[in-house]
């Protein structure tokens, strides 16, 4: 009978977990961190506490009367406060206050887009088919919200032109006046001159001129009265 091979190595401690148990135990201790955010019931360890809350008479209470709130209510209470002296603390669903939270950051992520940036690159003699090819682009760039980044680069002995590129830029952030306005005009960098254009809020273009209200006519003069005939 073959005998098996000794093992000299390292043995597992007694009642550690296998690797499928380590995994389940990650699982539990992240949701049990998530309930940890905020402490609540019997974890809440001031001695008073604030009440808020549509379904309360706000006010500060005894932490076990506060606890007894939520328990009539079958809702948890919940330290939305803790550096507070004393503590605030709201009675609802912890899981529900767990979804409003985590709904809020969805929304605050939401408003702070990232802002992009298109560049537009011109040479001081760009003709008109290329100039408004490039114009279109930029209008489309403009009213998907991106700014645009325009610039007329000027090679070798082209820079004798910077005059001309200015006047390119000009013309261009005057044709995008509807869609844009100018955060930064023609700078010369180097062998670059860039203008820099972001788009404008929607209704805060060029509103239509108001039809001149017709001229009041003049109030007419009245006729002077007849004077009185003087009795002898």
């Amino acid at each position: 009978m073959e005998k098996k091979p000794y093992w000299s190595g390292p043995k597992r401690p007694s009642g550690s977990p296998s690797g499928a148990g380590r995994r389940n135990a990650g699982r539990r201790n992240a949701g049990k961190k998530e309930k940890e955010a905020h402490n609540i019931n019997e974890q809440i360890r001031s001695r008073e506490v604030r009440l808020v809350g549509d379904n309360v008479d706000e006010g500060i209470y005894h932490v076990a009367r506060a606890q007894k709130i939520a328990d009539e209510q079958g809702l948890d209470l919940i330290e939305i406060a803790p550096m507070a002296t004393p503590p605030v603390c709201r009675i609802m669903d912890y899981q529900k206050f767990l979804y409003q939270q985590r709904k809020r950051l969805k929304e605050q992520k939401a408003k702070s887009t990232k802002v992009v940036v298109k560049e537009i690159r011109f040479g001081p003699q760009t003709d008109d088919h290329d100039y408004n090819f490039k114009l279109k682009h930029a209008i489309e760039f403009l009213k998907e919200g991106s700014k645009v980044k325009s610039y007329v680069f000027f090679k070798g002995r082209s820079i004798l032109f910077k005059e001309q590129g200015e006047v390119l830029l000009l013309r261009f952030a005057n044709d995008l006046e509807e869609y844009a306005k100018v955060d930064q005009m023609p700078v010369l960098e180097g062998k670059r001159m860039t203008i820099m254009l972001s788009p404008k809020k929607p209704g805060s273009g060029k509103k239509k001129d108001a039809a001149p209200k017709p001229a009041s006519e003049a109030p007419q003069a009245e006729a002077p009265e007849a004077p009185a005939n003087e009795q002898d």
